[in-house]
């Protein structure tokens, strides 16, 4: 008769949403992998703090498994407002980095929940919570790291720095686009890169932050990537032929994971697709995630490009449209749009029928969800990766059309004339028809990706958990 083994997992995502939700996606990705094994059996803590457990613990509902422990956020941390415990209720997101600094004062109370755990067998966290690396040594489990990234943007970054693309006097502007030396089809501007990580010169907090990033990544056993081989195989390739830096799996797409919605009632812009559906009029979706910054002059051309445009759209917004444009507005879309200010369900939007076309950042959750459910993008990238995501999109797998700002700028201004356009490109023209016909094809290969049995991303998690399981079975206890 066969020995049935117990592991446990700790799961800690950083406090963003954004990083929330596919690692806990994973971790429901994780149990349904260990039904498949009768003689192994898994259970999952997920670590997070008080003003965001709520949100974890509805999340999991369906996931009893899965414990949730709250650490006590900090208090007094200069220029973060009382109370703040997730990026997205941050006042700007300038203040990304003494957030982020102040996740280590967790490590105290982190470690002395971790003592008594049962005995886990390997964990998972954020790669921005670098301090985690700490406590994993000290109690001699092997980390995983996670960023929520794709491989693509971790391949062209690494090469940049590798190579020091941008400390060459010849990059003149920030605006100029230089050849990606192992990806010479590829070419980025140095606005492509967040301030502060381009130069090895500056000293600034950001690139203090990203250094003991690195760092931690290094000492880690691994990277999990939400993303799937097929999608991005050279990059995949890429990043685990280097010999300084730890092995990445692709697991996803995570978002698969997600059990589907019991039957309740419909909302509102739910009746509204179906109308839009039932009238043979497609329609493009807008949403710019939590943490993108939209000015009100941006915001107000932006309505005016959709205006223009003469499609049929749903936007997502937490500004009110109206008070920013001015009266009448409303009325004059009020047949061809409709705005929404409440928190929606994206996967069930972008999954409707009448949903042709997405308008979004390209935050990767976001473009992922948006592949796999086989609706072309209109690129926007406004921060951190986003504009390696909106690349590959658009140049890589050929699935999207990209929105291109006034001066070049990853942060300038676009003008209603462009959305305008592009909006029409991406619902009418032949690039948006080439882009749908692509966008299928990957949605078809994004789920044989998670088949039983068969799926790469499957596959590879079995390599993963035989791997640090088998080794966790030898070691014994936490010590």
């Amino acid at each position: 008769m066969a020995v049935s083994t117990h592991h446990h997992v700790v799961l800690f995502p950083y406090m963003s949403k954004g990083h929330i939700i596919p690692l806990l996606q994973f971790g429901r990705l994780l149990l349904r992998h260990h039904c498949k094994e009768p003689t192994i059996s898994f259970t999952a803590t997920v670590f997070t703090t008080p003003k965001n457990q709520p949100f974890i613990s509805d999340f999991l509902s369906d996931t009893p498994e899965i414990k949730v422990i709250s650490l006590p956020f900090p208090g007094n941390i200069t220029g973060i407002p009382p109370g703040v415990e997730s990026t997205d209720k941050l006042p700007s997101m300038s203040l990304f980095v003494p957030f982020t600094r102040a996740t280590k004062l967790l490590l105290p109370f982190f470690e002395e929940t971790l003592k008594n755990l049962p005995q886990v067998s390997f964990m998972v966290s954020d790669g921005f919570l670098w301090w985690t690396s700490e406590s994993a040594a000290k109690f001699k489990i092997p980390r995983l790291v996670f960023y929520g990234m794709n491989s693509y943007s971790a391949a062209v970054s690494i090469s940049v720095f590798k190579h020091k693309v941008f400390t060459e006097p010849e990059t003149k502007s920030d605006t100029e686009p230089v050849t990606v030396p192992d990806f010479p089809w590829i070419r980025v501007k140095k606005c492509d890169f967040d301030h502060g990580t381009t130069d090895p010169k500056e000293s600034g907090a950001a690139l203090e932050l990203s250094m003991d990033q690195i760092m931690s990544n290094n000492t880690s056993h691994g990277f999990l990537v939400n993303s799937f081989y097929e999608l991005e195989s050279t990059f995949v390739d890429y990043n685990n032929n280097s010999d300084d830096r730890p092995k990445s799996w692709c697991v996803g797409p995570l978002c698969l994971t997600d059990p589907p919605k019991p039957g309740s009632a419909k909302p509102a812009w739910i009746h509204w697709l179906d109308r839009k559906r039932e009238e043979g009029r497609p329609v493009l979706y807008l949403a710019f995630g939590t943490q993108a910054e939209i000015s009100n002059k941006q915001l107000m051309e932006l309505a005016l490009g959709l205006e223009d445009s003469k499609v049929n759209f749903l936007w997502v917004t937490r500004k009110d449209v109206e008070e920013i444009l001015g009266e009448g507005f409303n009325d004059r879309i009020r047949e061809s749009g409709m705005i929404v200010r409440d928190w929606v369900d994206q996967w069930e939007i972008l999954s409707h029928e009448s949903v042709k076309g997405f308008l979004s950042h390209c935050g990767w959750n976001s473009a992922q969800e948006s592949i796999c459910v086989g609706v072309p993008l209109l690129a926007w990238p406004m921060m951190a990766e986003q504009p390696f995501n909106a690349k590959m999109v658009v140049e890589e797998i050929k699935v999207g059309v990209r929105v291109e700002t006034e001066d070049g700028s990853v942060q300038g201004f676009v003008t209603r004339e462009e959305l305008s356009r592009k909006i029409k490109e991406l619902m009418e023209g032949e690039t948006g028809k080439s882009a749908r016909k692509n966008v299928k094809e990957y949605s078809k290969m994004a789920k044989a990706a998670l088949v039983e049995g068969t799926g790469s991303s499957w596959k590879n998690l079995d390599l993963i958990l035989k791997d640090l399981c088998k080794s966790r079975d030898s070691n014994g206890a936490n010590e």
